[in-house]
């Protein structure tokens, strides 16, 4: 049995492991037998019943798509732009989601227009999506005049930039309450997805996870630059334009949904890359996801017991890993 395949073996059941200890956890106490009656169908009463299928479920799943999403995005964008510092958020998708719900919940009660209750939950997703889209257009409109890959990314960084000071002026011409709603959207949040909403995610998530694994063969030759590929037959805008779909999809659904959730998709490919010490991406792409969905659900059972935003975790989880990363890179051979 090779190396590889002992650590996908170990990792599975760690990920049903933290599956069931995030089912656990929460502000309810609830035991191990009453969550399975709940599962197998046993007579339970209906609040046991809503707080496990309702509330719990949801957000475990929620926090999996998170870590699936974000973990995938890191990988594709470090190999695109061939930087161990690229994040999921570095084409300016988070940027672009920022702004449209900064302009949902900032810019509208500046016109007189008010939300409540669902329409302001739904404002809020579509708003984001809105802008992750928006941003998708641009930097493919940009992406087929701009031969570099290095140029691709400084407009990236740009939009983030103009995006950014859009969404400060806002916020100085917004209200305390306003400004207290956005603030918390950028936290980070996994309990504002309801079950109509996850059945939305979902597929979307799902869409750019295969056009992912579609583009293995593209990012292992992207590896070896973007000459060399275009040498072996690859096309190099049409794999560009896939990845950047497929990273505007994981990305955009994650951050409209549940806020810019960071330092995941930074992280993660790195600690795939250490612990299975390959660089292919039939190995890396699974080895990322696992431990994506490790990565998430640790931080969601550390956020429901400390009672803390879900980005402030991720952040304290990540960040040794990017300290790790500069040193490495930075030391003297």
């Amino acid at each position: 049995m090779s190396r590889n395949t002992i650590i996908f073996t170990l990792l599975i059941p760690l990920v049903v492991i933290l599956f069931v200890f995030d089912l656990l956890s929460g502000d309810t106490t609830l035991s191990a037998g009453q969550v399975w009656n709940v599962f197998t169908g046993n007579e339970t009463d209906e609040t046991t019943r809503n707080i496990v299928l309702s509330i719990r479920l949801v957000r475990v799943i929620v926090a999996i798509l998170i870590g699936v999403a974000l973990s995938i995005s890191g990988l594709q964008m470090q190999t695109v732009f061939r930087n161990p510092l690229a994040d999921p958020y570095l084409l300016g998708v988070s940027s672009g989601s920022g702004l449209g719900v900064a302009f949902f919940i900032l810019g509208a009660p500046l016109l007189g227009l008010a939300h409540s209750g669902f329409w302001q939950s739904v404002g809020i997703v579509g708003a984001g999506w809105g802008g992750a889209v928006m941003v998708l257009l641009l930097i493919a409109i940009i992406s087929r005049y701009v031969k570099n890959i290095l140029g691709v990314l400084i407009m990236g960084v740009m939009i983030g930039y103009i995006a950014g000071a859009i969404i400060q002026i806002l916020q100085y011409l917004s209200s305390a309450e306003q400004l207290k709603m956005f603030f918390l959207w950028s936290m980070g949040s996994l309990g504002h997805v309801t079950t109509t909403k996850l059945l939305i995610m979902i597929p979307v998530i799902c869409v750019g996870i295969i056009l992912a694994i579609y583009c293995i063969k593209a990012l292992n030759l992207l590896l070896l630059g973007e000459n060399y590929a275009q040498t072996m037959g690859l096309n190099i805008r049409r794999a560009r334009t896939l990845i950047f779909i497929s990273t505007t999809l994981l990305t955009g659904t994650v951050t409209a949904f549940c806020g810019p959730v960071g330092f995941l998709g930074l992280a993660i490919p790195h600690v795939a890359r250490m612990l299975f010490n390959d660089a292919d991406h039939r190995t890396l792409l699974p080895g990322s996801i696992l431990l994506g969905i490790m990565a998430m659900l640790l931080c969601d059972i550390i956020a429901k017991t400390l009672v803390l935003p879900i980005n402030c975790i991720t952040a304290l989880l990540g960040i040794p890993v990017i300290i790790w990363v500069v040193y490495k890179n930075l030391r003297p051979a």
